[in-house]
């Protein structure tokens, strides 16, 4: 039985109904899945995404004006993150990618740019998207970042290199941030939308990591690339205070999966320590072990609600910088401790690929790491205290 994170702050009928929806994909399409797709290191799960696309989980955050799920509330997107990563974290992010893609193109596209390319990713196959930020010498520093974009007459010339992209290798499409001048940092970041067949444009071999290995990452290469200035998202320069508001909405996100990992590795090492007995009792009944759920218990619930505020203050239109940093600091280090936590309490069998705990552990470090370090996040806060 599932430990039940319970939401004081109350959900309704209709939450529910997304809850269910989502919680019945994982357990019965992504849970089965998941060590196969780890076994499979650099091949994305791609019948998973159109069944979850044809059972509109894939584009659920999308807009119902572009044919999406219209479920454009932070709260209950959340929600559906957390289950879908309880059933698993890389899959589920997998699943949901579209969002990441979607949100620099709601934030600062026109109309009709909205319809051109979001209406794509509501159909029964969705094209995979990516988001091209991070460089190999620029990753939290979006600032700095040295991708070139030239004004030439109607049109801008990219030069430069990403890395670390998340579904480039099957990517049809990528907004990509570049800098019309590196002198201006932040004033200078522009974002413009490129298809993946446009000269110029070329990805590099899927690269091997440690986990969530059913999202594939790879570099992408921009040799003169000419992208119509009409495939700009905004004005020159405002780039990354769209690329920042992506960020409040992602890291919240990013809190949500942590949640739902943070409950599938408690709910592993419930189950286990109930069920193995060591001096003649359930090992749960020996209080090392019993504090240690304890702590994982506390740690779950803390990642949940941490982000369920973050997700309420978002969709009440409140600026969320240090609450989305709280959500993804919160969650990605509780997610390192249950999942660690979860394979000190198997012993062996968590150490060996017989049970999933291992796996998890490797998956929760990414956490700590992407859209931002745990050392960003803490700067991100205490810059907030500081301004307070």
């Amino acid at each position: 039985m599932p430990y039940p994170v319970r939401d004081a702050l109350g959900l309704s009928a209709e939450q529910h109904d997304f809850i269910r929806l989502a919680r019945d994909f994982a357990a019965a399409e992504i849970r089965p899945r998941a060590r196969a797709v780890d076994d499979a290191q650099t091949e994305s799960p791609l019948e998973l995404w159109d069944k979850a696309a044809r059972t509109g989980l894939a584009a659920f955050m999308i807009p119902a004006e572009f044919g999406g799920g219209g479920v454009t509330d932070m709260v209950t997107q959340v929600l559906v993150q957390q289950e879908l990563c309880h059933g698993d974290i890389g899959i589920g992010n997998l699943l949901t990618s579209s969002g990441f893609f979607a949100d620099p193109v709601l934030e600062l596209g026109t109309q009709a740019q909205k319809e051109r390319w979001l209406r794509p990713l509501t159909t029964d196959t969705p094209p995979l998207t990516a988001l091209a930020v991070t460089e190999p010498d620029h990753g939290s520093d979006a600032a700095g970042i040295r991708t070139r974009a030239v004004r030439d007459g109607d049109h801008y010339v990219l030069s430069g290199q990403k890395a670390w992209i998340s579904n480039a290798p099957y990517a049809q499409r990528f907004v990509v941030f570049a800098t019309v001048d590196p002198s201006l940092r932040a004033r200078g970041v522009t974002a413009f939308v490129i298809d993946r067949d446009t000269p110029g444009l070329t990805v590099g071999r899927p690269m091997r990591k440690m986990g969530q290995r059913a999202i594939v990452n790879a570099e992408v290469f921009l040799d003169n690339v000419r992208v119509p200035a009409a495939d700009r998202l905004g004005a020159e320069g405002q780039g990354f205070s769209g690329l920042m508001r992506t960020f409040d909405a992602s890291r919240i996100l990013i809190g949500a999966s942590c949640a739902g990992l943070c409950r599938a590795a408690l709910d592993l090492a419930v189950e286990y320590a109930q069920e193995r007995v060591q001096f003649g009792v359930p090992i749960i009944e020996h209080q090392a072990v019993a504090f240690r759920l304890a702590d994982m218990a506390t740690r779950a619930d803390t990642a949940h609600l941490v982000t369920m505020r973050a997700a309420r203050l978002f969709d009440q239109g409140e600026k969320v910088t240090a609450e989305s940093a709280m959500a993804k600091l919160t969650g990605s280090e509780n997610a390192m401790f249950n999942t660690w936590a979860a394979v000190q309490t198997l012993g062996g069998w968590g150490y060996s690929q017989e049970f999933l705990a291992e796996k998890w552990m490797r998956d929760a470090k990414l956490e700590e790491i992407e859209e931002g370090t745990s050392d960003i996040q803490r700067l991100v806060i205490s810059r907030a205290l500081a301004k307070s």
